[in-house]
């Protein structure tokens, strides 16, 4: 694995690029904003390391610019800002996952792993079927008995998500990370907003409901009664 840290401190820096050879992986460093996003512009990094705080570029604006330029490369935020609204922001900006200092090493590590094993593409279904509920991903569309559904792109995140791993219970946990791309629990009602709009859009006015809750577990979607 290529890693990219970019951190100013330079006993972090020195300690992570260690430590990170030690582990297997090559690791560059950039001291400052400026210098991190013309590194990470030039490609190839598995995974990229960005303290919030930097001189020149702060890491939020760095990850806003290489989100904007479609750099879809996982980012870990590291820093020292670890209050709920800090991390809410740094997932925004387009992070990945947020890290407080102070941190044990074995964590940044198992932590860019998976970030690293969720970014690598893999082949997937490009149409998914349950019943008479049909989302076709190559043309972005979601059919029901013939009838066509219209969905918000948070919505069709969620059904395609569920859809994917039908007949399954799938927990607020997953939900939270596989469809909003947050990695704690923001502690607001924003899973049950979207599944109550998801279900009234597939499930209203058709005989066989879809999509359940699983009391005390999750969500699951199947043909069929719960």
């Amino acid at each position: 694995m290529r890693v990219l840290v970019i951190e100013d401190d330079r006993e972090t820096a020195g300690f992570l690029h260690k430590s990170l050879k030690e582990s297997g992986h090559a690791a560059e460093i950039a001291s400052d904003g400026e210098s991190g996003l013309t590194l990470a512009r030039e490609g190839g990094f598995d995974v990229l390391i960005i303290d919030r705080m930097l001189p020149l570029l702060d890491g939020l604006s760095l990850v806003k610019q290489l989100r904007a330029e479609g750099d879809r490369t996982p980012v870990l935020f590291l820093s020292a800002l670890g209050e709920v609204d800090d991390r809410v922001k740094g997932l925004r900006a387009g992070g990945d996952d947020y890290l407080t200092k102070p941190y044990a090493y074995s964590e940044l590590l198992a932590r860019i792993e998976s970030l690293a094993r969720r970014h690598t593409p893999e082949e997937q279904a490009t149409r998914y079927v349950v019943g008479d509920l049909v989302l076709d991903r190559l043309a972005h569309r979601v059919m029901r008995a013939g009838e066509a559904i219209t969905l918000q792109p948070r919505e069709y995140r969620l059904l395609e998500y569920l859809m994917r791993n039908a007949g399954q219970v799938v927990t607020r946990t997953m939900l939270l990370e596989h469809v909003w791309d947050y990695h704690f629990d923001p502690q607001t009602n924003v899973i049950d907003v979207h599944v109550s709009r998801l279900r009234a859009k597939i499930d209203k006015g058709f005989e066989t409901p879809l999509l359940h809750t699983v009391r005390g577990a999750g969500y699951m979607i199947r043909d069929g009664d719960a």
